[in-house]
């Protein structure tokens, strides 16, 4: 058994090197307290998260940011004892729009899912590894002029559950567009600015940064980054599927994949009442000079998944709200560089469409019966219909290690978008000399 002392208080593992900071006079001192000693990730023991509070939007849990280019953003903010930080009731209002544009009820992490090349060892980080519980403490750094919120953890370290763990801040992106004006010779640019919200998690060796970037034109970025560090001891030349790492070719590092999920509930103009839609583009060989492509909408009515490829997206589509050109309000999901993971039902696909139910949390290992539903998002798609979707989001990165991951590692990233189409009737970042060019414009004489 190897146990970790983090900032928010002793976590169990199993023997797998590579979840455990070993540190002898902790575990001398947790076995004599009676902790059971396992053999691997069955028999450890994680403790039992408390049940999360309820949303709470008075002034301390709410960010609200006005960004220096003109749009605002709003949301609520909770930390959950398992998926940990927890956005609710997100809204977007550019410069323009008179009332906010609700987008999401809530997002959070789904899952994070960690199976190694050996066969070995396989872990579902937010429901058995207490991903929540090891928030770390942030350094003023960190977050550069921005505010480092206090999280009080459930299930945390009892002698100080309070971790200043929640960074809020803003940051520049480059160009949010540039265009020199045909006519007046003009230059046309501007920098775009993101509100920055985000926490680090440390699971094992593992430090997770889960980002969410806000931009000033409406898109939504949501990102986890893993850093931290190599175990020392997890290495088998033997296996053949590791890499070498350090002097020589006598220690090989195993390799592993990082499958993570979110779990998005939107509430386009404040309706639960979306529409999925799904648009695939066919080129053709026939056309008067290059081939013609054709794109087909299918509607998604039914729980289903999704797979991305060439000329494919999906878009979450407002029941009741209209931009001013009298469209649709939506926004279209745009998955990120992935390797899909195909050892498990629920990382063969790279989006679920699932009909709520308020016990469906986690993609892997979900706690509890949830009405005999079953305990991975692979077994909600049954074919009910799609009257509130919530959508599942899995992207993944196989790692295999390289000498420049020691030491720290190197972050790497892995995410996904959703973005704004037909939300409003132009760029929201549309400078006002330029106001009138909508639709099919002519040239002012």
């Amino acid at each position: 058994m190897r146990v970790n002392n983090l900032s928010s208080g002793l976590r169990l593992r199993g023997t797998s090197p590579a979840r455990g900071r070993t540190a002898v006079g902790l575990a001398v001192a947790a076995l004599a307290a009676g902790l059971t000693t396992g053999t691997g990730p069955a028999a450890a023991q994680p403790r039992t998260a408390a049940a999360a509070a309820a949303p709470d939007c008075s002034a301390a849990y709410r960010i609200e940011q006005k960004l220096s280019t003109g749009t605002t953003w709003r949301m609520c903010w909770r930390y959950d004892g398992k998926a940990g930080l927890v956005l609710d009731d997100v809204s977007y209002q550019p410069k323009g729009e008179t009332k906010p544009i609700k987008v999401l009820n809530s997002a959070r992490l789904g899952q994070i899912h960690v199976p190694y090349d050996d066969g070995k060892w396989e872990y579902d980080d937010l429901t058995g590894y207490n991903f929540a519980q090891g928030l770390m403490d942030m350094a003023p750094g960190e977050c550069p002029g921005g505010t480092i919120k206090t999280v009080k953890v459930p299930d945390g370290n009892p002698d100080d559950p309070n971790v200043k763990g929640l960074c809020t801040t803003t940051r520049s992106r480059g160009h949010a567009y540039r265009m020199q004006d045909n006519f007046t010779n003009k230059l046309y640019q501007a920098q775009g600015k993101d509100l920055l919200v985000y926490t680090v998690n440390q699971v094992g060796w593992y430090e997770y940064m889960t980002e969410w970037r806000f931009q000033d034109d409406g898109t939504i970025t949501m990102n986890v980054g893993a850093t931290g560090s190599l175990s020392y001891d997890d290495y088998d030349s033997g296996d053949g599927r590791g890499w070498p790492i350090g002097k020589g070719a006598k220690a090989s590092a195993t390799s592993h994949s990082h499958n993570v999920f979110w779990r998005l509930d939107f509430a386009l103009d404040g309706s639960s009442k979306n529409r999925v839609e799904q648009y695939d583009s066919a080129v053709t060989t026939r056309g008067q000079r290059t081939p013609t492509t054709k794109t087909t909408r299918t509607k998604v009515t039914k729980e289903s998944t999704g797979d991305a490829k060439a000329y494919r997206w999906w878009r979450m589509v407002s029941a009741t709200g209209k931009n001013k050109d009298g469209h649709a309000r939506s926004y279209e999901i745009v998955p990120g560089t992935t390797t899909k993971y195909p050892g498990r039902s629920f990382t063969k696909h790279d989006l679920y469409f699932t009909q709520y139910n308020k016990c469906q949390l986690f993609a892997s290992n979900n706690p509890g019966s949830c009405a005999g539903t079953g305990k991975s998002v692979d077994k909600w798609v049954n074919g009910q219909t799609l009257t509130h979707p919530i959508v599942w989001m899995n992207v993944g990165f196989h790692h295999i290690a390289r000498d420049e991951d020691q030491q720290p590692m190197p972050v790497h990233w892995q995410g996904f978008s959703i973005v704004p189409r037909d939300v409003t009737a132009m760029n929201p970042l549309t400078p006002a000399d330029l106001a009138w060019q909508n639709g099919h414009w002519q040239p002012r004489s």
